[in-house]
């Protein structure tokens, strides 16, 4: 089996997404998950920040008098998502080598919901720490049709090597709970988007991987988005005022950082019921990286939603130097594997 955490000890986990260059073979295939519905919004932005002139992609009333009748979607776009949505199986890649063929054949649109796939096309050893791999991913949209073939050449790191290597312990965790891929009938490796209910168990704790480096530009975005507009956390001669090296991060998005770090793990949620206990360290600034780690403190069975159960966790948060950021207790609702879910109509 393939899995994505390794033992730190009895009831630690340390996530770790991607397989080694040691764990592929040719005539392998993968079904990456999830897939991803496109907007106009993406098109726009992606057109914008790339000082793509072509109106077709967001000006509706010229895209109107095209044959297209819309707005059609950025072809780099689809390429960026196309090797983007293989990260669970190729996250340890060190870098692409070579594409030698980009076929796009077939138009993505706003509402557009892109699958994507892979096949091992050959392997080569490099040295004893990397390995090349040549692969060929296809796009696919909600109907099935093809929209893409993407022939490309990476370089991927061995299971024991890459930067990673002194965080990860050399202790795969191999039981069925912890598989980052299912083998389907037909042979294909289905990758899996976290962890059924009945599989957390109290006590546990994980290691979310990858961190997360906080960029000043974002840090600001986020602020004013959310009206958040005290002075400090987007006018640096404010904040230097106030004692602080520059704006800081808002705190509630230190809050919602660290929710998304930890959905590797609880990725199958339903909802969230919310937080309770929630505590502040340090002030989170732009540059910093972030580490979380969640303990699984309570599972029940709902009372009034019989397929999912609830779960209490303890999320932890650091920086770069080991300085707490921020901490609190969640109480989230989560799929059950024994009854009626969505992944499997869903082709999940």
């Amino acid at each position: 089996m393939h899995t994505s955490y390794y033992r730190v000890d009895d009831h630690t986990y340390f996530e770790r997404f991607g397989l080694g260059y040691d764990h592929l073979s040719v005539g392998q295939k993968f079904i990456h998950r999830p897939g991803i519905t496109f907007s106009q919004q993406d098109n726009v932005n992606e057109a914008l920040d790339s000082v793509n002139s072509a109106m077709v992609h967001f000006d509706q009333c010229f895209a109107e008098h095209t044959s297209w009748r819309k707005n059609i979607m950025v072809s780099t776009l689809t390429l960026q998502r196309l090797i983007g949505m293989t990260t669970k199986t190729f996250g340890r890649r060190r870098r692409i080598v070579a594409m030698s063929s980009i076929a796009l054949t077939k138009a993505m649109f706003a509402g557009d919901t892109l699958y994507v796939e892979s096949e091992v096309v050959g392997v080569e050893d490099i040295d004893g720490d990397l390995g090349r791999v040549v692969l060929r991913t296809e796009g696919f949209n909600q109907h099935g049709e093809k929209v893409a073939t993407l022939d490309y050449t990476i370089e991927l790191w061995r299971s024991a090597a890459g930067p990673d290597r002194e965080q990860c312990p050399d202790r795969p965790a191999l039981e069925s709970r912890f598989a980052s891929h299912l083998q389907r009938p037909d042979g294909a490796w289905l990758e899996q988007v976290g962890i059924f209910f009945e599989d957390l168990r109290v006590g546990e704790t994980f290691i979310h991987s990858p961190r997360r480096t906080i960029l000043a530009e974002e840090a600001v975005l986020h602020a004013l988005r959310s009206l958040d507009w005290n002075p400090q956390t987007h006018d640096a001669e404010y904040a230097r005022s106030a004692g602080l090296a520059g704006p800081v991060v808002i705190q509630t998005w230190g809050i919602g950082i660290a929710v998304a770090l930890s959905t590797r793990t609880f990725g199958r949620v339903t909802v969230n019921l919310g937080w309770s206990d929630v505590k502040f360290g340090v002030d989170l600034m732009a540059g910093d990286t972030i580490e979380a780690r969640s303990t699984v403190l309570d599972t029940r069975l709902s009372k009034s939603r019989p397929d999912e159960g609830v779960v209490t966790v303890l999320t932890e948060v650091h920086n770069q130097r080991g300085e707490f950021v921020n901490s609190y207790q969640r109480v989230l609702m989560v799929y059950r594997r024994s009854a009626p879910n969505p992944y499997g109509d869903a082709g999940y």
